[in-house]
């Protein structure tokens, strides 16, 4: 089923509330102005690979905000086609996060 999801994600029709939308792309412009409190944390857990790291916090922070928003707003866990759309957000915006972070 995570197969699908993953690889199912350039449908064109929306049916993630409107709401969370607007919350996630708020919390993607936040990641972005916090980059470099973000950036701190990863150097001062020496990690391997600082950009990696990076982006798991990035992708986890939006990941627990889209579900929590979903059970705050809706009051009950994201559907399978609204987590394909919380990726395909991720997507679009993945450029824009990487050259903050570059």
């Amino acid at each position: 089923m995570i197969f699908h999801i993953l690889f199912n994600y350039n449908q064109s029709s929306y049916i993630m509330d409107e709401k969370i939308q607007k919350i996630l792309e708020e919390k993607i412009q936040e990641s972005i102005s916090k980059k470099n409190e973000i950036a701190l944390l990863a150097k001062s857990l020496g990690t391997e690979n600082e950009n990696v790291f990076i982006r798991g916090i990035i992708i986890g922070r939006l990941y627990n905000s889209f579900y929590y928003q979903s059970r705050r707003i809706l009051n009950r866990s994201p559907t399978d086609q609204e987590f394909s759309e919380f990726v395909k957000l991720l997507k679009e915006h993945e450029n824009k996060l990487s050259s903050s972070f570059s």
